[in-house]
């Protein structure tokens, strides 16, 4: 049942995820759930604010899930340790951001707190009275006698997540404004131009072997982002000021039943001639999914990072691109990443991120995805995959493009079908010219 505005109930759980749920009809913004660690009201330091750009407190005791397709609808998650935040923390403020429109066109807006360990709701409030607030405070746990409470709060902000923060203590990023020049003075002599800072921990490309480790710089908050979709499909990182440092490119998903739903839609030979093109393994079994790249450098060589045979990439050398590791379920909140070396842009000509289904499902269909790409400077970049319609193994995520003059990103969300006989792999590289030599891997 859920909560009246300003009721609190105990919160009995050693580990808590909150789920902020929305339904999502065409047209509905975006919304982003993000977390406020206070004490006496207000942050300690930017880093007390968990968010999409920011998704890890450096405790490790709260984190930033990611967002979920449920039905007709959307959640957006974070997982709490609550015995592990540190004791001066008396309060963790539960907020929701809404990106392209005010909350009064986000219908069923509303809050959940979930036992961590069974799943058992322990919360939930339903937000009812948003406006044209960008940004909401929907509820709040706090210390209480050695324990913890929820109270549902459901305070809106109309100056969105940026005023939200600044209201609770954070240093917001902002676009600086050009000074207006003297009247009729010479212009000073420019100062050189101070260095660069260190990159964040998280997201920063580690040295090479031998080489000291630069001291970590205080990460900077960038409560903006940009979602690429079918009528805005592209972007500039070099406009959003993202073109050096590490890119973080990472891969969510949730699954449901495939089995004979699959064989009924698209047919037996259909369903046997993917299967016979690459390296499926039977549908039963957990769902894994690789995320790869193809890649041509400026120089004429190409070729592919994939966990098949091991082709992990090098992050220092080329071809400036790594994969983390290999997710084999989704399950788990980091999914598949991998990192672009944007310090070596100038010799990058273009790269294709794809995704391959090696194991527990025959097709995308009944997959639901989400991309993020997290430059270390400048806006993350995301985008969900459409529905899949085809018997498909293979889909095209992003196409990464040096210009010349700038570093494009664009959606392609492409699902390929491959003849029989041809693995997945093969199929992205004749659909994109890369021609490519391919012989058998596994992993």
């Amino acid at each position: 049942m859920s909560m009246l505005k300003g009721s609190n109930v105990p919160v009995p759980a050693p580990a808590v995820r909150l789920e902020l749920g929305w339904q999502a009809p065409p047209g509905t913004p975006d919304v982003d759930a993000s977390a406020l660690l206070l004490v006496s009201g207000k942050v300690r330091s930017d880093a007390d604010f968990v968010f999409y750009n920011q998704p890890v407190h450096a405790s490790g005791a709260v984190r930033h899930e990611g967002k979920r397709q449920t039905g007709g609808g959307m959640t957006d998650a974070l997982t709490l340790d609550l015995a592990a935040i540190e004791s001066t923390v008396e309060t963790v403020v539960l907020a929701a951001s809404a990106d392209g429109g005010a909350f009064e066109a986000v219908p069923g807006l509303h809050i959940r707190v979930l036992d961590a360990a069974s799943g058992a709701e322990l919360a939930r409030f339903d937000s009812q009275d948003a406006t044209a607030e960008t940004a909401f405070v929907l509820g709040e746990l706090y210390r209480r006698q050695g324990g913890w409470k929820f109270r549902a709060v459901g305070q809106g902000y109309a100056t969105g997540l940026a005023g939200l923060a600044r209201d609770f203590g954070i240093s917001v990023a902002e676009e600086p404004q050009p000074a207006p020049a003297p009247p009729q003075a010479p212009p000073a002599p420019m100062p050189p131009a101070p260095p660069l800072p260190a990159g964040q921990p998280a997201a920063s490309i580690p040295p090479p072997p031998g080489a000291p480790a630069p001291a970590p710089a205080p990460t900077p908050v960038h409560p903006t982002k940009v979602t690429l979709t079918k009528e805005a499909p592209a972007v500039s990182l070099t406009k959003q000021g993202g073109t050096s440092g590490a890119m973080r490119v990472n891969l969510n998903w949730t699954s449901g039943s495939t089995g004979k739903r699959l064989t009924k839609k698209f047919g037996r030979k259909a369903m046997q001639a993917l299967g016979a093109g690459g390296a499926l393994l039977p549908q039963s079994g957990e769902l894994d999914l690789d995320l790869c790249a193809l890649y041509q450098l400026t120089d004429g060589s190409a070729g592919v990072v994939h966990p098949l045979g091991g082709n992990f990439g090098t992050l220092h050398a080329p071809p400036y691109i790594q994969l983390d590791g290999d997710d084999r379920t989704g399950a788990v909140a980091a999914g598949e990443n991998l990192t672009i070396n944007l310090d070596h842009q100038a010799r990058i000509k273009r790269i294709l991120i794809f995704v391959t289904v090696y194991a527990g499902a025959r097709s995308f269909e009944g997959l639901h995805a989400t991309v993020t790409l997290q430059p270390q400077y400048g806006a993350p970049v995301d985008f969900s995959l459409d529905e899949c319609t085809v018997p498909s193994n293979v889909c095209a995520l992003a196409m990464i493009t040096n210009t010349g003059s700038e570093l494009v990103v664009e959606r392609e969300a492409r699902y390929l079908v491959p003849e029989p006989g041809v693995s997945p792999q093969r199929t992205v590289d004749y659909a994109y010219g890369w021609g490519l030599d391919w012989s058998p891997a596994s992993k």
